[in-house]
């Protein structure tokens, strides 16, 4: 069911009040995108999009319009409801595959399962139904997933360095086959010259990532971007302090891990506990 307007016709979802208030602020105030931009010291592209509804920007741009229009809170309010607002999770995943193929690089730290760049089809199929999916819908998301995986390849593809937990390659999958095949690529791609593959042991402690997958992209701009998942949850982080601080802890963590050349003999030994097929 669409969502219904308040008797002033103004949208009661998060978003799109939220993109309604500023546009309302500055056309009141009878400024042009670009006055606003000027004023404020921002871009005016930045506006635009906010205004829009296809980017929330960060607390820092809110807090900064509510100075400006001697709204303190307001924004920053209308900003938290909108970030917090469940159906925007679906809108972050889709951004986030947006930037993620634009990406002049690419760090991912996983606690529980190989990164979806990284896996095979047999490993993406087994996700993907424990996630519900079945039948036509199902296809297509491996299908999807699987072309997901050209970001990595070809002349020009960017470097990506994948840290994985420990548990990841404890966390076989049923059929003993598909888990040595999954395995055998993560070998096979650690050979690349724009992949990293490092393994952090059980043994090497806490640290500021306990419970968080994270990946970290650089854009062409420089501008980093970090965006956090769990198995029903998806986060896009864009402001500032708040990537800083995630990118710190995965410096630290990074430290604590096994060299890249330790973590293949790391993952041999776990292809070498995999069951054998019995011969027919």
């Amino acid at each position: 069911m669409p969502m219904r307007r308040a008797i002033t016709g103004r949208s009661q979802e998060p978003r799109r009040r939220y993109a309604e208030e500023l546009r309302l602020l500055r056309t009141s105030r009878g400024l042009s995108l670009r006055e606003l931009a000027k004023a404020a010291g921002w871009d005016p592209s930045l506006f635009r999009k906010l205004e829009s509804g296809e980017t929330l920007g960060g607390p820092e741009v809110a807090e900064a319009l509510d100075q400006y229009y001697g709204t303190p809170g307001l924004l920053l309010a209308m900003w938290e409801m909108a970030v917090a607002d469940p159906t925007q999770f679906k809108e972050q995943y889709r951004r986030y595959m947006t930037l993620e193929a634009e990406a002049v690089s690419l760090w991912h730290f996983g606690v529980s399962t190989v990164h979806g760049l990284l896996q095979t089809e047999a490993y993406a199929r087994e996700l993907l139904v424990l996630g519900g999916y079945e039948g036509a819908k199902l296809e297509q998301q491996v299908t999807a997933r699987a072309g997901r995986r050209m970001v990595l390849e070809g002349e020009g593809a960017p470097p990506f360095r994948a840290i994985m937990a420990e548990a990841v390659l404890r966390t076989g999958l049923p059929d003993a086959g598909a888990w040595r095949e999954q395995l055998d690529h993560l070998l096979d791609v650690s050979e690349r010259r724009n992949i990293t593959l490092q393994v952090l042991p059980d043994s090497s402690g806490p640290h500021g990532l306990v419970s968080t997958d994270v990946m970290f992209l650089r854009l062409a701009s420089g501008t980093p971007v970090a965006y956090l998942e769990n198995a029903y949850h998806g986060e896009l982080v864009e402001e500032n302090n708040a990537v800083e601080r995630l990118q710190r802890a995965y410096d630290a963590m990074r430290d604590q891990a096994l060299g890249p050349a330790e973590s293949r003999k790391f993952i041999l030994r776990m292809l070498e506990e995999v069951p054998c097929e019995p011969s027919t």
